[in-house]
């Protein structure tokens, strides 16, 4: 129950307090609110489901710290009495109104739709009488209004993702790329530490735990075995008990219990784990050698709250630590880490004494220099203070107004953090400080404090191929103006259909590259070109800062024996007449996938824009014929494209934004991969809608005086939304496996 019974498991109680709990309807609805907390089907909501939802702790009778689905329903009944005026309206008005001066504010009935219900003389208070009021004429009409709710999604299997599983997490937002304060510790035998003295060569993993946690000691043999591996990589491991209190004698209990043999030190009084804003007593933080923060989060996905594997999925460290000794960043940098929670005061905030060295190389290696480096494909490198200095307007002026770095994708609301896998934003913090920096004197710092250099590959980022498909002749790219799309066919010799588990879209030329379809056509069919390309989807796609796919395991694309591979590029001259030879390199499963990876076109080729309109909405929907999961979105127009949506009707009605883009740029045909895959069932239709400019306020327009039609060129229009998304290979295998 929450604010005067307004609101139970969802929006159930007030229809139920109204009418009462007689009709069948009403009870097979409030069941099936009661299902949805109880994640673990145990019948009893308890642990994390009761603090999922603050109300669910006022129908708590008994306070033992669970619920009953017969305790829930009969805390619903005792709401009749509220309706009909009986002793329980008392209770619980005297328990919201906080100040005793015998009315309801919008600060205790904090609702603003129940409050404005409730407030029937709209003098901005409630009072006990006109609340009872109220309620009994909702209660005379036979029914009372709930508040609307989305629907549960259904997932595909039974997802751990959906338990108290590890969720991806941006780095940057939590401090991955930022370096670690060399805090002084004591050891377990009295000792004083300091992490720079802890660190090894080649870097530092810091493994909270706590003796009493027992996601903590099922992980503990996992954590022996890193000490013996991390040895051999001269990356030392530090075991932190994190829990204020925690008695010595336990500790090394734990420890030897375990057979652990690394360093152990104390956070009796919580400075580390602030420091690194930690949340549980599970998490592990990776530094390399000059103590900038790789990794954070889970050791891997094996325990959670609520579930156990046989053998992890995902070695979250370990892949880590073998990103960090190649030289790369890590593919996954964040994760929650299911565990007990620390009970720590808030981070206090960022320094204002940014630096260089300290801060701001950091900021650009997390977010700038991948393709603003040396030999990139951004148009002047970032890697170095003076680079930084000689570009610090243009870098104001573009991340001011949110043009770089490149991701156009808006929080949508309800979310708590970014399900996008490869969200390229500038978290708050990194934003703050970056900005303060550059309109301050820029120092540079202590050297000392510097980060190593991000190194990058001379030629294939996806380590050497196995097969490569070049076209056979090069492209001549002008040096002024525009050039129509230009196609380009391979066909390829392989006897036999091929699992692809990853490839990389390598032009010669990359600068001049705005961005790539490929689509790969059966031997024997029909190449198809024009504006047709693309418009039934594609099989890979390129674009700047984006030009390589690798699966997760048990993934592939199927390229058919004998099939045309046809490159579609659309080149955008720099002032340098070039010539360019297009290449792809591929990475071949060794057997056949679990999944089969497919991208599928929505296309809309009937769009009319007329002349001069600044905001001309068209849009597209189809209903998906089977179970889909859903891989990622792209969006696809030209350069009248002003905004893009993608929205999921559920079967029942419900509408939700699964991705949108109020800024879009045609300069970047941005991939949107989810973290997760998005489960969407049969029956739902996706919607697209789009916006297109074609007024003389756009200054990318042709020409604003003509209506404009699809066609391939850029001075045509298209609007396709890409959806990626996989199916199993065989069809007794379940989703989820």
């Amino acid at each position: 129950m929450k604010k005067l019974g307004f609101i139970l498991l969802g929006g159930v109680i007030l229809a139920v307090s109204a009418i009462g709990l007689r009709a069948q309807s009403q009870l097979a609805e409030f069941d099936a609110r009661f299902k949805a907390f109880d994640k673990n089907n145990d019948g009893v909501i308890s642990g994390d489901e009761m603090n999922s939802a603050e109300y669910l702790k006022m129908l708590d009778a008994d306070k033992n710290g669970t619920l009953t689905r017969d305790e829930a329903l009969q805390s619903v009944r005792k709401t009749q009495n509220l309706v009909g005026g009986g002793s329980e309206t008392g209770t619980l008005f005297k328990r919201l109104d906080k100040n005793a001066d015998g009315k309801l504010t919008e600060d205790e009935l904090p609702n603003k739709r129940w409050f404005n219900g409730l407030d029937a003389d709209k003098d901005g208070s409630v009072t006990l009488d006109e609340a009872v009021k109220t309620l009994a004429s909702l209660r005379k009409r036979g029914a009372a209004e709930s508040p609307a709710t989305s629907s549960p999604i259904k997932p595909a299997s039974e997802d751990p993702s959906f338990k108290e599983a590890p969720q991806l997490l941006k780095g940057s937002e939590h401090g991955v790329g930022r370096m670690v304060d060399g805090l002084a510790l004591k050891t377990l035998d009295g000792k004083d530490l300091k992490l720079s003295a802890a660190t090894g060569k080649n870097g530092l993993v810091i493994a909270l735990f706590s003796a009493s946690c027992p996601i903590s000691g099922k992980l503990a043999p996992e954590m022996a075995r890193l000490e013996k591996d991390l040895g051999a990589q001269e990356v030392k491991l530090l075991l932190v008990n994190a829990p204020p209190g925690q008695k010595g004698d336990e500790i090394t209990k734990f420890i030897t219990d375990h057979g652990l043999k690394s360093t152990v030190a104390l956070d009796a009084e919580g400075k580390l784990a602030q420091s690194l804003a930690a949340t549980t007593t599970t998490e592990v933080f990776l530094l390399d050698a000059t103590r900038t923060l790789v990794y954070r989060g889970a050791l891997n996905d094996q325990y959670g709250l609520g579930y156990a594997k046989e053998q992890p999925a995902r070695h979250y460290l370990r892949d880590a630590v073998a990103a960090m000794l190649r030289g790369e960043p890590a593919e996954i940098a964040a994760t929650s880490a299911p565990g007990c929670a620390l009970d720590l005061p808030a981070q206090t905030a960022a320094s204002t004494n940014v630096t260089y060295h300290r801060d701001i190389a950091r900021i650009m290696q997390a977010n700038c220099v991948e393709c603003h480096h040396s030999g990139g494909v951004g148009p002047f490198a970032l890697d170095s203070h003076d680079a930084v200095i000689e570009h610090a307007g243009m870098i104001r002026k573009q991340v001011e107004r949110g043009a770089m770095p490149p991701w156009f994708a808006v929080a949508l609301e309800g979310q708590t953090h970014s399900p996008w896998a490869n969200d390229r934003s500038l978290s708050e913090r990194d934003r703050a400080d970056l900005l303060t920096w550059l309109g301050s004197d820029r120092p540079k710092g202590d050297v000392a404090d510097a980060p190593k250099p991000r190194q990058f590959p001379s030629e294939w980022s996806i380590g050497k191929p196995d097969a490569i498909i070049a076209s056979s002749r090069a492209i001549s790219i002008k040096a002024e103006g525009t050039m129509p799309y230009q196609h380009v066919t391979v066909t390829t010799d392989f006897p036999e259909d091929r699992w692809v588990r990853g490839y990389e879209i390598l032009p010669t030329e990359r600068q001049v590259v705005h961005h790539v379809i490929v689509t790969v056509f059966e031997k024997g069919r029909k190449v198809r070109g024009g504006g047709e390309e693309g418009s039934e989807g594609h099989w890979a796609a390129y674009v700047p800062g984006n030009t390589k796919q690798v699966y997760p395991e048990g993934f592939a694309r199927k390229l058919p024996a004998g099939a045309t591979v046809s490159f579609q590029i659309h080149y955008t001259p720099n002032g340098k007449a070039v010539q360019d030879t297009m290449r792809m390199g591929l990475l071949f499963a060794e057997e056949p996938p679990k999944y089969v990876v497919h991208t599928t076109a929505l296309p809309n080729a009937r769009i009319n824009i007329p002349a001069g309109a600044a905001n001309h909405i068209e849009t597209a929907q189809r209903k998906l014929p089977t179970d889909i999961n859903a891989m990622a979105w792209m969006a696809h127009m030209h350069v009248r494209g002003k905004a893009f949506k993608f929205e999921a009707v559920s079967p029942d009605g419900k509408t939700e934004t699964l991705l949108d883009i109020p800024r879009y740029d045609f300069n970047w045909q941005l991939r949107y991969d989810y973290a997760m895959p998005r489960f969407l069932p049969r029956g739902t239709t996706i919607k697209i809608t789009a916006v297109f400019d074609n007024s003389t306020g756009n200054p990318a327009n042709p020409d604003p005086t003509k209506n404009v039609r699809w066609g391939q060129q850029t001075y045509d229009e298209m609007m396709i939304g890409y959806m990626e998304h996989y199916t199993p290979l065989n069809p007794e295998v379940a989703d989820g496996e």
